[in-house]
C-alpha cells in the first residue's frame, strides 16, 4: 500500500490509501481532501499511519528518522515559546498601513498599547500582564505612566511633536486619503466620560451624564467625523460645560489645523442655539443642525400645525433669507414618541405615588413639563398639557442655510449615525470608559490611545466591505485571539526563529485580506 495525491476538478487534491494487487490499482481508504501544502502534509501522515496500522506495525518502533527528531523537537518546547501573534499580525498590519509607524516611538510602547486596547481593552496593568504573557515584553508600570505623562505633552525639543499631534496628523491624512481629498461633509457630536474616583479637579467635574452617573465625576469628549465614519479630529472639555458652547472653538481649531475648505457642518440639536448658528455663518460656513419644533416662537408653531403634515410628507418654512426650517413626519416616529410619552408619564407617577418628588422638580426638563403644582404641597400631573404634545408626535425638524433640496438635507442629517457608532464602538470595544486616570497628562494619552484605536478599527471594517467578506468586525477580532507563533533556537547556529502556525480557513481569509501570505 501506498499514498498517493490525486488532483480533482474543483482544483482540491484528494489524499488516497492505494493498494496494488494482481495488477490493479484499488483505492483502499480516501482520507479527504485539501488546497494548501500544510493540509495536504497532515492527510499524508494520517494516510501513513493508516497504512502501519493496516499492516499491524507498531508506530513507534516503526517511526522513521524524522519523525523522531520531531517528536524530540516538540517535547522540548515550553509554554514560553507559543506566542499569540494575532492582534500584531492583524491590527500591527493596519497600524503600519494607516501610517502610525512614522511615530517616533523607540520602544514601540505606543503601538502595544493601541493593540492591546484593540485584543484586550482594559486597564494599563491588564496591558502589562499581557505584554509580558502573551508577547514576552516587560514593562514596569512606572515606565508606562511615564510614558503616558508625555504622550500629549513632550517636553519642547526642537524639531519633535508630541505623539497626540502626529496621530491627529497621520489619520487625517488617511481620512483624506480613503475620501479621496474629499471631504465636503463634516459630522460633530460630544459624549461624557465618567470617572471611578469621586473627587473633581479642573478638567473632572459633575455635570449632565449621558451615560447616566451623574454622581461621578466625568469629561466631555468631542468628536469630528466624516463620510462613513472616518475620524478627523477629537477634543477634551470640562464635564460641566454646556455642550453648545464647545462647537465652534473644535471647529475653529480643526480649522487652524488642516485647513478646511468649508464643508458643511452637521450636528444634533444639542448643538443648536443662535449664538452657534450666528458664528457659524460669520465664519462662512453651511450647517445642517437637528431642530426643535416645539420651541419655536409661537408665529412659527402655528405655521407648523397649520400645515398638518402628512405620513412621509417633507415641508419647508422660510425663517430669513438665508435660514430653512425643514421639517417631516412618520408614522413610525410618531408611535415612537408616543411610547416615549406614555413612560415619562408613568415614571412620574411612580415618583408622585412614592412622595419622593418635591417642588425642586417642577420644571420644564423632559417629561416634568408635565407637572404643575397644587396650592402649596400637592403636586399633580397636567394630563391637558400631556394630550396636547401628542399633536407634535412623529414631527422632525432641521435647521440649514444650505442650498441642497429638502430631501438631501435629512438624508445627510440621518448620517450622524456615524458618530454615534464611533461613540458607541469606543464605549463598547474599546471600553474606553469608565477612565480610572486621576492626572490630567494620563486622561488625554488615554483617550488618545482609544482614537488611534478607533481608526484602526474602521480601517480593518472597511478592508472587510471592500471585499465583500462575510467575516464581521466583531469576528475579525476574535480570530486574532488564537492566531499563534512558535518561537524555538537553531541549535546549530543558536538563531532564535518565528514560525507562524498553520491558521483555518477564516484566519487564513483575514490574513490575505491584509495583504499577508503563507509561505
Amino acid at each position: 500500500m501506498f499514498v498517493r495525491r490525486k488532483s480533482n476538478k474543483t482544483g482540491s487534491i484528494s489524499i488516497q490509501v492505494i493498494d496494488k494487487s494482481g495488477g490493479k490499482y484499488r483505492v483502499v481508504k480516501s482520507l479527504g481532501t485539501g488546497r494548501t501544502e500544510e493540509e495536504l502534509l497532515d492527510l499524508e501522515r494520517k494516510a501513513k499511519y493508516y497504512i502501519r496500522q493496516k499492516k499491524g506495525l507498531h508506530h513507534d518502533l516503526f517511526e522513521d528518522e524524522d519523525e523522531r527528531k520531531i517528536k524530540d523537537f516538540v517535547s522540548g518546547l515550553a509554554n514560553s515559546q507559543l506566542q499569540v501573534i494575532g492582534p500584531e499580525l492583524i491590527f500591527g498590519t493596519l497600524y503600519d498601513r494607516i501610517g502610525y509607524n512614522q511615530i517616533e516611538d523607540k520602544e514601540n510602547m505606543f503601538r502595544h498599547l493601541v493593540i492591546t486596547r484593540l485584543f484586550n481593552p482594559g486597564s494599563k496593568l491588564k496591558t502589562i500582564d499581557y505584554l509580558l504573557r502573551y508577547q514576552g515584553i516587560s514593562y514596569h508600570r512606572d515606565k508606562i505612566y511615564r510614558f503616558l505623562d508625555n504622550l500629549c505633552y513632550r517636553e519642547s525639543v526642537v524639531g519633535k511633536k508630541d505623539i497626540k499631534t502626529e496621530v491627529e496628523r497621520i489619520t487625517f491624512e488617511h481620512t483624506k486619503q480613503v475620501l479621496k481629498g474629499k471631504i465636503d461633509v463634516v459630522f460633530y457630536d460630544m459624549t461624557t466620560l465618567y470617572f471611578e474616583a469621586s473627587d473633581e479637579d479642573n478638567l473632572r467635574k459633575t455635570g449632565f451624564s449621558k451615560d447616566g452617573k451623574h454622581q461621578c465625576p466625568q469629561i466631555f469628549l468631542g468628536l469630528l467625523v466624516a463620510s462613513g465614519g472616518n475620524p478627523i479630529g477629537y477634543d477634551i472639555f470640562e464635564g460641566n460645560i454646556f455642550e453648545g458652547h464647545s462647537l465652534i472653538p473644535f471647529i475653529q481649531k480643526m480649522e487652524d489645523k488642516y485647513g478646511f475648505e468649508k464643508p458643511i457642518i452637521i450636528a444634533d440639536s444639542g448643538l443648536l442655539s443662535k449664538k452657534n448658528i450666528k458664528s457659524l455663518v460669520e465664519k462662512g460656513y453651511e450647517y445642517i443642525l437637528g431642530a426643535r419644533p416645539k420651541n419655536e416662537s409661537d408665529s412659527i408653531k402655528k405655521k407648523i400645525l397649520a400645515l398638518n403634515i402628512q405620513n412621509e410628507e417633507v415641508v419647508v418654512i422660510n425663517k430669513s433669507e438665508d435660514c430653512r426650517l425643514i421639517l417631516s413626519r412618520t408614522e413610525k416616529r410618531a408611535k415612537k414618541d408616543a411610547h416615549n410619552r406614555k413612560k415619562g408619564l408613568q415614571r412620574l407617577e411612580k415618583r408622585i405615588t412614592s412622595g419622593k418628588l418635591t417642588k425642586s422638580g417642577i420644571n420644564n426638563k423632559g417629561y416634568n413639563k408635565y407637572l404643575r403644582m397644587d396650592g402649596d404641597v400637592s403636586i399633580s400631573i397636567d394630563m391637558e398639557k400631556y394630550e396636547a404634545d401628542a399633536i407634535w408626535d412623529g414631527i422632525k425638524g432641521y435647521i440649514t442655510n444650505t442650498k441642497l433640496p429638502k430631501k438631501s438635507v435629512i438624508e445627510n442629517y440621518r448620517n450622524l449615525w456615524f458618530i454615534e457608532r464611533a461613540f458607541r464602538m469606543n464605549k463598547t470595544d474599546l471600553e474606553i470608559r469608565p477612565i480610572y486616570h486621576r492626572l490630567k497628562n494620563r486622561i488625554e494619552a488615554h483617550i488618545c490611545i482609544c482614537f488611534t484605536a478607533y481608526s484602526i478599527m474602521l480601517e480593518l471594517e472597511r478592508i472587510l466591505k471592500k471585499n465583500k467578506s462575510k467575516i464581521s468586525l466583531s469576528r475579525a477580532q476574535e480570530l486574532t485571539f488564537n492566531m499563534y507563533q512558535l518561537v524555538y533556537i537553531l541549535s546549530n547556529t543558536l538563531t532564535p526563529v518565528s514560525q507562524i502556525l498553520q491558521m483555518d480557513q477564516e484566519q487564513q481569509e483575514l490574513y490575505r485580506l491584509l495583504g499577508g501570505h503563507r509561505k
